[in-house]
């Protein structure tokens, strides 16, 4: 036994530092620690700086005791290591409070006047809903934070290639600040991948904005921009026309209902856009956005349209009336439209047969997730139609909403389809189907 341990011990004393970095890339940083304290080759290997390219740290607004002690930890290997630093998350689960944001700004101050002074190699940052319009961001507080990001953002500009600021509710000046940080140095921004929906304070018409137009022109290789509405204009998509014309394939575009979106935004503008940018799709998400003249102004034949997103949940409202966006407006685009979502209240609308139709005339829609109002029978009807090759979908994933407590007869029709189309289903598609009492 003593001769078998030796030899266990001797196998991993000289395992290749090539295999110990694969191990120790999947420890958290406490069993990290306990290994680098085995031995001297292990203590040695833990500071391999691939081990450190990536960090989470998650600011809780009331930590457990174990929480507080991992974001500790987290805290304490982020500076050690910190000039191995690739890419960034922070994670502001709950920022509620006054005295959370207060400790939040000390600790980001620290940490980011570390790094700013021993990293070079930061290429990508996440810092979401940071919701700096709340109240629980004294002013002072606020000014202070923003100014000390923007400062670590102006250091990293040269190298950082991913900015993900979403739901930051910034005021327009603090939220053009820490943009135009980016290009401080060189007057022109090297981020490629941009998150900016949900920067801007709630309400704000950021479309008329001659800053942020400035702000905006100084990117010259944006590839991913994702963003709010409130931020579209036509002189936005002809400065990315004029800038990014080279690189831009996606722009994720986000319309809240409590977002100004009542701004018209030329079909000539999309389509120059379009023309010099060959490799653009576009992506629609609308959050209680449904009246079909509020879409119609927005969802233009001119916009590579690759992918819709209607949801008002469980929301209803009488104006909401979806038959004609169903027939008209989203079959304009059925020849690049992929992916379709749709959640919606249509308690006094029977959708079926426009949802069929809708599928059949986009011939290159590959998802499909449905939560609405329907029969069970839709989704026979549905796998009928891709059995047969009428249509291309792999993904189908439905939610029938129900005014019935009791939906056993409708959880049984929904397995004899199932087994009907079995063979098609376990080959083929990515299925998900399932009945939902609404009260």
């Amino acid at each position: 036994m003593e001769d078998n341990g030796d030899h266990e011990q001797s196998s991993w004393a000289h395992l290749p530092d090539v295999c110990l970095r694969n191990i120790f890339r999947w420890l958290d940083d406490k069993d990290r620690s306990q290994a680098a304290l085995v031995c001297v080759k292990w203590s040695q290997v833990m500071y391999s700086g691939s081990l450190w390219r990536c960090r989470t740290l998650v600011f809780y607004s009331r930590p457990s005791r174990m929480q507080a002690s991992e974001l500790q930890r987290a805290l304490f290997y982020t500076k050690k290591f910190g000039r191995y630093l690739e890419h960034l998350e922070i994670k502001l689960p709950n920022p509620y409070s006054t005295t959370f944001t207060q400790r939040f700004q000390v600790v980001m101050r620290d940490l980011l006047s570390h790094l700013g002074s021993c990293n070079t190699h930061l290429v990508s940052l996440s810092i979401q809903y940071l919701e700096l319009e709340r109240y629980f961001w004294r002013s002072l507080v606020r000014a202070q934070f923003v100014q000390r990001l923007a400062s670590f953002l102006k250091r990293m500009s040269k190298h950082l290639d991913c900015l993900n600021l979403k739901g930051a509710r910034a005021a327009l000046d603090d939220g053009c600040e820490l943009l135009n940080s980016l290009s401080c140095l060189t007057n022109q921004s090297f981020v490629s991948k941009l998150n900016i929906e949900d920067f801007f304070g709630m309400h704000l018409h950021v479309y008329r904005s001659t800053l942020f137009h400035r702000t905006m022109s100084y990117f010259h290789s944006l590839v991913i921009l994702s963003l709010s509405y409130s931020c579209l204009s036509d002189e936005l998509l002809d400065i990315l026309r004029e800038n990014s014309a080279h690189s831009l394939s996606t722009l994720n575009i986000k319309c809240h209902i409590h977002d100004p979106h009542e701004q018209v935004v030329w079909g000539m503008s999309w389509a120059n856009l379009a023309k010099s940018a060959p490799k653009l799709t576009v992506n629609f998400f609308f959050e209680r956005v449904l009246k079909h003249d509020h879409l119609a102004r927005i969802l233009l034949v001119d916009i590579p349209v690759s992918s819709i997103s209607l949801r008002s949940c469980y929301f209803s409202n009488p104006e909401w009336i979806m038959r004609p966006t169903l027939t008209t407006l989203i079959p304009a685009y059925h020849c690049r439209l992929q992916k379709l979502t749709l959640e919606f209240n249509n308690d006094c609308e029977l959708l079926d047969e426009e949802l069929l139709q809708l599928t059949l005339a986009c011939k290159r829609l590959s998802y499909l997730k449905v939560w609405a109002y329907l029969s069970a029978t839709f989704m026979e009807r549905l796998l009928q139609n891709r059995a047969e090759g009428k249509c291309v979908l792999t993904t189908i994933k439905v939610k029938i909403y129900t005014a019935q407590q009791d939906t056993t007869e409708e959880d049984q029709l929904l397995c004899a389809i199932y087994r009907r189309f079995k063979y098609l289903i376990d080959s083929e598609l990515n299925y998900f189907a399932t009945t939902c009492p609404v009260e």
